[in-house]
């Protein structure tokens, strides 16, 4: 017996895809996932229409979707980042219902518990067995971990499996067992494995940036938090990985060991991993190829699922138990509150992915930013979309000083203490509008084109859409 199909318009069939369904896909590709564009394709072909698309993530790699919106294939999408390609498009419009927003906790608890049921998942599996056992650690196309794969393969009523990488049954360490597999199929290639660093992944060297990095260090240091056990996360940015850096060498020179670094995982984790800083890494997405390298090839560096990860509805998850958290933001209010998920004149280009159930579950979150970006302050009076709440986020740390929470006196004392530039953020932000002037407000239309829930699945806030002006 098998589970192999020839074609993947064939396991379409097979699925029982019709109009109005939702199917789904995960990004561990990132910019180089090939899957959804494939399989959006082939169902075009076959003349479905009307399709819900849940993706944990939208990349440039899947502007195609945009002709898939027109021809009427795709009506609905929901998701956790949307990249700026497909973002513009769907901020001017182009979607008749609102986009859905979650966190990735979030999405893997709504799946779980029946509030975003799938159809049809489709797995881009790096490597796979003939009856659906996979792994994204071996393999041309390797990505590491499938963190975010696990809801969707589980609780979907019907799962494919998508490969480049046939091999014997069993799989030998598998990820996705193939008791929540369909069907199989193997095509030539499901993405470039290059793909997976999108972004900023590498430290930073600008001056500003490093300024920024050295305060956030020492603030950690300072906070009372970091000792053995401390655990950890920070982002692929490279104010935040220079904070890393910084803090390596504080946890090196000190002696602390942690235990547990978490997220998406970089070159940059798996050094502190390598020189003793944390007993473990728990990954739910490599950002590189080295992180890709040493999931396979270290026990130390563990695959979870996005539920282990941030899910509010688990019994526990890994945020829960996090000391500090390293975090961007587009823009930050003077209430704290923080916009990841558009650009400051109100384009959709980006989404919270991790930021606010981290932030929730965090003892210390932190927000690094410098004070001006293109011309335009950080610190404004009103964020345009509130991404993640101003009660879950302490610190934000800028070149020109660190601003607290008012909810956390106790750490505004410690930096004061160690002799941090702890400044009021109203401070932050007159220092900005200096530099940059105050900036006019974007024009937006009055039909909503997004829904951002927060990760409890609540409604937190709505984006809309920014009217397309005509020469």
């Amino acid at each position: 017996m098998n589970k192999m199909v020839k074609t993947i318009k064939e396991a379409i069939t097979l699925s029982g895809l019709k109009d109005g369904m939702t199917i789904s896909f995960h990004h561990h590709l990132r910019n180089g996932d090939m899957v959804a564009v494939m399989v959006l394709e082939a169902i075009a072909q076959l003349g479905i229409s009307d399709l819900n698309v849940n993706i944990s993530s939208v990349f440039d790699a899947h502007m195609p979707i945009l002709q898939h919106i027109r021809d009427g294939v795709v009506t609905g999408i929901e998701t956790d980042y949307m990249g700026g390609m497909v973002g513009r498009a769907v901020s001017e419009g182009i979607l008749e219902k609102p986009v859905t927003f979650r966190t990735h906790g979030g999405r893997a608890s709504d799946i779980i518990r029946g509030a975003s049921p799938i159809d049809v998942a489709f797995i881009a599996a790096p490597t796979a067995d003939c009856m659906g056992n996979c792994t994204g650690k071996e393999g041309p196309s390797a990505c590491g971990s499938l963190g975010y794969a696990f809801a969707d393969a589980m609780y979907a009523k019907k799962t494919v499996v998508i490969t480049d990488h046939l091999v014997d049954y069993p799989l030998i360490g598998g990820s996705i067992g193939e008791d929540y597999v369909d069907y199989v199929v193997c095509v030539d290639k499901i993405g470039e494995p290059s793909g997976i660093v999108s972004g900023t992944t590498k430290i930073t060297k600008d001056p500003v940036g490093l300024v920024i990095a050295d305060y956030a260090a020492k603030a950690i240091d300072a906070s009372g938090l970091l000792k053995d056990g401390f655990s950890f996360q920070t982002g692929a940015g490279g104010a935040s990985l220079a904070a890393a850096k910084y803090l390596k060498d504080i946890m090196v020179r000190k002696g602390i060991q942690g235990s547990y670094g978490l997220g998406g995982i970089t070159a940059y984790m798996v050094d502190m991993l390598q020189a003793g800083c944390f007993k473990a890494l728990y990954d739910v997405q490599c950002f590189d190829l080295d992180a890709v390298k040493s999931i396979k090839t270290d026990p130390r560096h563990m695959e979870v699922t996005a539920s282990h990860y941030a899910g509010p509805g688990a019994k526990s998850s890994a945020v829960d138990s996090l000391d500090v958290v390293i975090l961007g933001a587009t823009e930050i209010d003077t209430q704290f509150n923080v916009n990841v998920h558009t650009d400051s004149n109100g384009y959709i280009m980006g989404g919270s992915g991790g930021h606010s159930d981290t932030a929730a579950g965090a003892k210390m979150a932190m927000i690094v930013a410098p004070l001006s970006r293109a011309r335009l302050p950080i610190v404004v009076d009103q964020v345009l979309c509130t991404s993640t709440p101003g009660a879950t986020v302490d610190v934000l740390v800028t070149q020109c000083g660190i601003a607290v929470n008012p909810l956390r006196q106790d750490l505004a004392e410690r930096f004061r203490q160690a002799k941090l530039p702890v400044v009021e953020i109203h401070q932050l932000k007159e220092m900005a509008e200096k530099l940059t002037g105050v900036p006019k407000k974007p024009v937006h239309g009055d039909r909503v084109v997004a829904n951002v829930l927060y990760r409890d699945g609540s409604l937190l806030d709505q984006i809309y859409n920014i009217p397309v002006f005509q020469a």
